[in-house]
């Protein structure tokens, strides 16, 4: 993409806010004998526009216990169109190694039909018989800062001002639930109305990126455009380097590379990016692997790097009612006033380039996504929802849905030099190893991967069966 998101207020640029956990479709080994927990909970706010679940877990078992196998759910009812954003604003564990994810539950309630999930990584540690967590300072908010009625929320207690056992909030380790009772109807097991077949044979495009080079014919014959000319977006100056899109195989699996170099001048900036030749995209499912970086490969670090996966199609004018775009973007060290690394998902409506004005709605997480993770953005007539490795990451309402086609796109590239002042070469790489489209088809994340096996399994590495002139 080649615009900035909107920015929400600054008090939440301050906030160290957490990642995503790592994906659900791998099941974890059962609870072994032993392994319980108790939660703890207070609230810190009864009004306004944040809620604050405060959490303490405490190990009341007769073993060592590994915080990442412990998943925390608590329950609230959500407003109509509203996606939410998580923050941590402080924990003894610290923030870095604590997540928070939201879901939607499979049986709605009176006073539940969404959670969050918070998740510990591998830096959170363990926790001996009888030890706790500490305080785990949490907060969640609407993405557009109205304000949240909680008194509905299954959740939320307004008069639990210290910490005591809390039963309404659920917690499992490896995923069997060892505290706490869900709403009616929602065990926090395995979604199973999620499941993980193919869904019906239907227009797709799929490929696995199983090519030679950059001028290798069949990128072509197969729709794509490794781009070579000049524009933004990015540094003023720079080249869009399609000699630096490579090709290679990993494992089982063939990987598509996008470097990005620099030494510090637009001249010496090559960006790179793949697109589809063709705007025909546009109801459906959108998915891809994609691996960001934090580092260069070599040379100083610090630059503001966009690594991307999106969809859009051209602006015709000036805030143009039928333009669309949506946007996967990490920024490994900021950028757009963002201190540090933070990740975007982003839905167009419009924008205006001079004087700037943009239409759109987003969601965010600051937190590092270095590393492979699985995308994926379905589009229907009512939402746009937005899923990382295999948890919801952020639900847009309608009023940003496609009006006309759009194309399927990769970059990355370099918002300003501003960030490293160093004239010694560096190179950054963002890898892809697969792309799928579904027309008109809503996929869980489960079906993703349950597709893309299907494709690698039959032995079939490319294939666009999506009709043009939509």
């Amino acid at each position: 993409m080649s615009l900035s998101p909107l920015r929400i207020r600054a008090a939440v640029a301050a906030a160290a806010v957490a990642g995503l956990g790592c994906a659900t479709l791998t099941a974890l080994p059962a609870a072994a004998a032993g392994e319980r927990v108790t939660v703890q909970y207070r609230q810190s706010a009864t009004g306004s526009d944040q809620a604050e679940p405060w959490f303490t877990v405490v190990n009341t078992g007769s073993g060592s216990l590994a915080l990442n196998q412990v998943k925390i759910r608590y329950y609230f009812k959500a407003d109509a169109g509203a996606s939410y954003t998580f923050a941590c604003s402080w924990a003894v564990k610290g923030c870095a190694n604590i997540t928070g994810t939201f879901g939607t539950l499979a049986q709605s309630t009176a006073t539940a039909d969404r959670y969050l999930e918070i998740g510990f990584t591998a830096g959170a540690g363990s926790l001996a018989p009888g030890a706790d967590t500490g305080d785990m300072q949490l907060r969640f908010h609407r993405t557009d800062w109205q304000p949240l009625n909680q008194s509905d929320d299954y959740s939320f207690a307004a008069g639990q001002t210290a910490y005591g056992d809390w039963a309404k909030v659920t917690a499992t380790v490896g995923g069997t639930q060892v505290w706490g009772t869900a709403p009616a109807g929602n065990d926090p097991d395995p979604d199973p109305t999620d499941p993980t077949d193919p869904p019906a044979d239907g227009p797709a495009l799929f490929d696995d990126f199983d090519y030679i080079s950059y001028t290798d014919p069949a990128i072509g014959a197969h729709g794509w455009n490794v781009r070579s000319n000049s524009g933004g977006p990015g540094v003023p100056g720079a080249t869009w380097a399609p000699q630096n899109v490579t090709f290679a195989r990993e494992g089982s699996n063939s990987i598509m590379n996008l470097e990005t170099s620099t030494a510090g001048t637009g001249e010496s900036t090559r960006q790179t990016e793949v697109l589809t030749k063709d705007m025909k995209f546009k109801n459906g499912t959108y998915a891809a692997r994609v691996k960001f970086s934090d580092a260069p490969k070599s040379g100083p670090d610090g630059d503001h790097l966009v690594q991307t996966f999106f969809t859009i199609n051209d602006l015709k004018a000036p805030m143009a009612d039928d333009y669309a775009e949506y946007d996967f973007e990490y920024l490994p060290n900021g950028g757009w006033g963002e201190p540090a690394n933070i990740l975007y998902t982003t839905s167009w409506e419009t924008y205006r380039p001079d004087p700037w004005e943009a239409v759109n709605q987003h969601s965010e997480v600051r937190a590092s996504y270095a590393g492979w993770h699985d995308l994926v953005v379905t589009i229907d007539n009512s939402n746009i929802t937005y899923y990382i490795d295999g948890q919801e990451f952020g639900r847009h309402d309608a009023r940003y849905l496609p009006e006309r086609p759009m194309s399927i796109n990769f970059n990355q590239w370099l918002i300003d030099l501003a960030g490293q002042s160093s004239t010694t070469p560096r190179a950054y790489d963002q890898k892809v190893d697969y792309v799928l489209h579904v027309k008109d088809q809503v996929l869980t994340p489960a079906q993703v991967s349950a597709k893309v096996a299907a494709y690698r399994a039959a032995g079939t590495a490319f294939e666009d069966t999506v009709p043009g002139g939509q």
